[in-house]
């Protein structure tokens, strides 16, 4: 539709000649071809801005884009200079001609756009203008936008011919502004594709990882690769929840620097970033850093990390971990995106869980192998020796009564058996530490100690007060005689110590102590696998089993020491 405003009936310029009508069909025919030369919507609207001011011969172009709230989302301009357009206070609002025009959706031509009846004037600094013609874009019955035209090169006004022109242009540009917009829906579904596609596949990558049975460690670094990637992050790290403690320790940690986000290996719930996160059961997306930052690794800032996103891993019974990713860019996470950590966080839970029932079930097939070669050794090698034994007795009682060195010898055979006898019922109970006796835990830890000392060649020394052993029954007795023989087997194995000093004594704080410590190589445990590791989980464990404290001290070359603390 068409409505033209203060224009001469019978203007030379409505009246265009033949030549310049054909003129005029063949710059539309070009102008509308043009359109489609770009598929970006951004591309397409200066195109439809220029053919516009082109075909018309305008001195000033521009294309307006309706918010959908009477005013303009999008307003594109050609005529202005750069020095012309910040001298301009502010974009056209959508006001006065311009939102007559949004309102009624029809064309307005005018010989001064000043003088028009909805004019409410221009804004601060923006240069006269006086001859007008707007054209709204409209397609399926819906606006899309508007054309404006002002100041006619070769005319005092814009003719009838001029607006048939741009309405004609208009109704292509319609066409090529909605295939843009099309395109570019088209691309984002593609690009919405390839990343529910790359979710899917860390998804379905992180479901094989935690089915399958190797160490825990090597779980969580093959998923912290995979999520970093994914996000696009610069490092990570995961704590997890002690299975003894309340507190929560780092398990592992991936960045591009040698040393992790945070100065503390152990949280508690509420202390630091970690805490708060375990503590609320909520993620914290946003975690500006600077060197303020509370227990924040001051090398994290020096690398360029400039935000950390905390996001806590949750089971039905609680919480299992936190997992951090740093970032040296701003990161806005979206709404998807925190659906996917939650759901990864479900995939690292479900691999804590997977490899520490792996772990608990190789603890039983250890036991039952433990078990079942005790029942050997007790049903085939000593019933054996127990046979030569009667053999040899009754051998004894064969020989006359002068033969007194032949029953000696024999006699000493004999003790000689029955000694055996003995280290392999001993060496039976020790493949069954839950049968252990513990009539006596004084002669139990001396025992041990000297079979420590013949098979390792090592110096050792005991320090026991009888006073201390009064203070434990059966159960807490056998339970310490295992965090020895733990500590002990340890020493024996990684150490490379000299002289080793186990005592069991009272402290004057109302605790028995139990120390075992060593003079070898000792170890870092800021790097050791301690959360992953059996030995140093199994001490812990039982330690708590007999309402004890457990603590374990060491360093590389100064030798480590082990601590129980069991109240009285």
């Amino acid at each position: 539709m068409r409505k033209t405003n203060s224009t001469p009936e019978n203007s030379s310029i409505d009246a265009p000649s033949s030549s310049n009508s054909v003129s005029d069909t063949e710059a539309l025919h070009r102008a509308t071809l043009s359109l489609f030369a770009d598929l970006s919507l951004e591309g397409v609207l200066l195109r439809v801005v220029q053919a516009a001011k082109e075909l018309s011969r305008a001195k000033y172009a521009a294309l307006g884009i309706a918010d959908g709230e009477g005013g303009l989302e999008t307003f594109i301009t050609l005529g202005l200079t750069e020095d012309e357009k910040k001298l301009i206070e502010h974009p056209p609002v959508g006001k006065g001609v311009l939102g007559e025009m949004i309102r009624s959706g029809e064309s307005i031509r005018s010989p001064d756009v000043a003088e028009h009846p909805k004019s409410v004037g221009f804004p601060p600094g923006h240069p006269p203008m006086k001859s007008f013609l707007g054209v709204p874009i409209a397609a399926y019955g819906r606006s899309i936008g508007q054309l404006y035209l002002t100041d006619k090169l070769d005319a005092p006004l814009f003719s009838e011919q001029d607006q048939r022109l741009i309405e004609m242009l208009a109704a292509h540009a319609a066409s090529a502004i909605e295939n843009s917009r099309l395109y570019t829906q088209v691309l984002e579904s593609e690009n919405e594709l390839f990343l529910r596609n790359q979710e899917l596949a860390l998804l379905n990558s992180l479901a094989t990882v935690a089915s399958t049975s190797i160490e825990l460690e090597e779980l969580l670094r093959m998923m912290l690769e995979k999520v970093t990637d994914l996000f696009e992050a610069s490092g990570a790290e995961i704590y997890l929840r002690d299975e003894t403690e309340s507190g929560f320790r780092r398990a592992i940690y991936q960045d591009d620097l040698s040393d992790p986000f945070w100065t503390e290996a152990r949280f508690q719930f509420g202390e630091g970033y970690v805490g708060e996160v375990a503590q609320i059961k909520s993620p914290l997306w946003n975690i500006r850093l600077d060197k303020k930052t509370p227990h924040l690794n001051p090398e994290l800032v020096s690398a360029g990390f400039v935000q950390i996103v905390c996001v806590p891993l949750t089971s039905p019974s609680g919480i299992v971990g936190i997992l951090s990713l740093g970032f040296k860019t701003s990161r806005l996470i979206e709404e998807r995106e925190r659906g996917l950590l939650e759901a990864v966080g479900a995939g690292v839970v479900s691999a804590v869980y997977n490899t520490r029932l792996y772990r608990q079930a190789r603890r039983v097939a250890v036991l039952e192998e433990r078990e079942r070669i005790a029942m050997d050794l007790h049903d085939g090698v000593i019933q054996s020796i127990y046979a030569v034994g009667l053999m040899l007795d009754n051998l004894g009682l064969s020989v006359d009564e002068d033969g007194s060195e032949a029953s000696a010898l024999l006699e000493g055979a004999i003790d000689g058996l029955n000694s055996t006898i003995r280290d392999i019922r001993a060496y039976i109970l020790d493949l069954q530490p839950s049968r252990i006796p513990m009539d006596d835990l004084g002669e139990a830890l001396e025992r041990l100690i000297r079979e420590f000392k013949a098979n390792t060649l090592i110096d050792t020394e005991v320090l026991i007060e009888p006073e201390a052993i009064t203070h434990f029954e059966n159960h807490n007795a056998s339970e310490l005689f295992l965090i020895a023989q733990e500590a002990l087997a340890n020493t024996a194995k990684h150490s490379s110590a000299t002289r080793v000093l186990i005592s069991l004594r009272c402290v004057d704080d109302g605790y028995v102590s139990m120390q075992i410590i060593d003079n070898g190589k000792g170890f870092n445990q800021d790097t050791a696998t301690a959360v992953l590791g059996h030995g140093l989980m199994n001490m812990e464990e039982r330690s708590h089993l007999i309402g004890g404290e457990f603590n374990i001290v060491s360093s590389n070359g100064e030798g480590t020491t082990v601590t129980v603390r069991v109240p009285i």
